[in-house]
């Protein structure tokens, strides 16, 4: 038989545990991101000088350890004004979702001062990026207001060179773009998009792959 002890034990109501979560994030650009850019001016008219730009941030970003070889930029692509930049800033946020394109569009939402990027009486922001975006970056630029896209390439050599999953992209999306209004620009630069990669998957640089050795491009 069980003593008195043990039965009020069994009866006891379990103690509350107070909830325990996090309350906000912070991601922001490296600082060396201003010191590599203290030359550039604040207008680039030529859309491929704005993809040079790009290149150069994303050749230096995995070299700093913030994240992988990417970078973007948003600008007005009529008056060439930058507005935005951003790098793949994953390893230095913790935060799997910080990828070039997230960030730079967030931070041009927050200059502008609002969600929409292309509200009316705004510029007609482009978001210039060193590959076609990812899964995730596809939804995001999709839903980000720009109403051009920009790109050095879309073909397997990322994924190949890099190690990276950019997991399933729709074989349409392009059309999926242009469906709603943003215009797709594509192999701008393409071949020093492609020398970056290179010198990434050479580097023994970290993959940072979620689940890694379940992803395709892992394998």
């Amino acid at each position: 038989m069980r003593n008195a002890s043990e039965i009020a034990q069994a009866h006891a109501v379990p103690t509350m545990q107070p909830l325990n979560i996090a309350t906000g994030i912070r991601a922001e650009l490296p600082a060396w991101v201003l010191d590599e850019t203290a030359d550039v001016p604040g207008v680039i008219p030529d859309f491929e000088d704005r993809m040079r730009l790009v290149h150069r941030l994303a050749n230096r970003n995995y070299k700093e350890g913030n994240g992988g070889p990417f970078a973007a930029l948003v600008a007005d692509s009529v008056t060439g004004e930058i507005i935005s930049l951003g790098v793949n800033v994953v390893l230095a946020s913790g935060l799997s979702s910080m990828h070039a394109e997230v960030v730079a569009l967030s931070l041009a939402q927050v200059r502008i001062g609002t969600w929409d990027l292309g509200a009316a009486g705004g510029p007609k922001a482009e978001l210039v990026v060193n590959w076609r975006p990812c899964a995730m970056c596809y939804g995001a630029t999709m839903w980000s207001g720009v109403e051009r896209l920009v790109i050095a390439g879309d073909g397997t050599e990322c994924e190949q060179l890099t190690g990276f999953d950019e997991g399933p992209m729709r074989e349409n999306w392009r059309e999926e773009f242009e469906q709603r209004g943003i215009t797709v620009v594509q192999d701008v630069l393409r071949d020093e998009a492609v020398a970056t990669f290179a010198a990434y998957g050479g580097s023994g640089a970290l993959v940072y792959n979620g689940r890694q050795r379940n992803s395709p491009a892992a394998n």
